[in-house]
């Protein structure tokens, strides 16, 4: 049977172990291709929403895309969170704001306050 086995499956062919430098290789070519999977679905479910904003609103357009296309769950996340963050970065005015006037020029009061002096003082009432 082993016989048989390795004729089909010969060891030439599926190695067990490459060596480290063509594995990382292969592991950044890998991760190259995806992200170039990922930027191409991320480009036609934009068009996608442009294609249908007078028909549908656009979280429904990226989720209409992503079941055409059958793009499966841990992808599809990606897709729609990367989609959604290229149509809101024209929506959030803060951010429009300092890509127009600089972010060393936008008020100090206008930036959302940070909490980390809240947190360390609760701490150290809590102590």
């Amino acid at each position: 049977m082993s016989g048989l086995m390795n004729r089909f499956f010969p060891e030439k062919i599926f190695a067990h172990k490459i060596d480290p430098g063509a594995e990382r290789r292969l592991r950044l070519a890998q991760a190259r291709a995806e992200e170039s999977i990922i930027r191409s679905h991320v480009d036609n479910a934009l068009m996608f929403v442009d294609t249908l904003a007078e028909d549908m609103t656009f979280d429904r357009a990226i989720d209409s895309y992503i079941r055409q296309m059958s793009i499966p769950e841990p992808l599809a996340s990606t897709v729609a969170t990367r989609t959604l963050v290229i149509l809101g970065q024209d929506l959030v005015p803060y951010r429009r704001r300092s890509r127009e006037e600089g972010a060393a020029d936008v008020p100090e009061d206008s930036r959302p306050p940070l909490r980390l002096g809240d947190a360390s003082s609760a701490r150290s009432k809590r102590a």
